[in-house]
């Protein structure tokens, strides 16, 4: 495998502090990363090169009309923790970018919500070796309920940062 890359590196110094503070001052970090991240409220609770779990608390600040988490913040809460993944295996060479973004509305949202997304190892491969390209990954949203009320498909592409 290659090397770990800054993102990487950044989340592995993190592994030595306390674990009931480690989700608390990742998600500070990463929120000051990208700061609407931090406006959102958005939490890491785990982080690797393979599997990334973001939750978002349903709390007025992201609430829409009908007290459930707004549309937007469960786009960002589906394009965060996939984003994340990706970037932890991008090399520090390539920059990750957004391509597409689908979101499908399935029904009314309950409560809090977390998204978790699992890389295969040919996708990891792939992102950390190929000069550039794009990776669809999957991710998986649910609420307080245990239901899915979205259903999201991201693609996530990455080029070389000089051109």
């Amino acid at each position: 495998m290659s090397k770990p890359n800054q993102l990487a590196r950044t989340v592995a110094k993190l592994e030595r502090v306390p674990a009931g503070l480690r989700p608390w001052l990742t998600s500070l970090l990463l929120g000051k990363l990208v700061p609407f991240v931090g406006t959102a409220g958005l939490r890491f609770d785990e982080i690797t090169p393979a599997r990334v779990v973001v939750s978002i608390r349903n709390r007025k600040a992201v609430q829409n009309h009908i007290k459930g988490v707004h549309a937007a913040g469960m786009a960002l809460l589906a394009e965060t923790a996939t984003g994340f993944c990706v970037g932890m295996n991008v090399p520090d060479d390539k920059l990750p970018l957004i391509k597409t973004m689908k979101v499908d509305y399935l029904k009314r949202s309950v409560g809090d919500m977390k998204a978790v997304v699992q890389l295969r190892s040919d996708q990891i491969q792939q992102i950390r070796t190929q000069d550039k390209g794009e990776v669809t990954v999957p991710v998986t949203i649910t609420d307080e309920s245990g239901q899915e009320p979205i259903q999201c498909e991201m693609i996530w592409a990455w080029v070389p940062k000089k051109r």
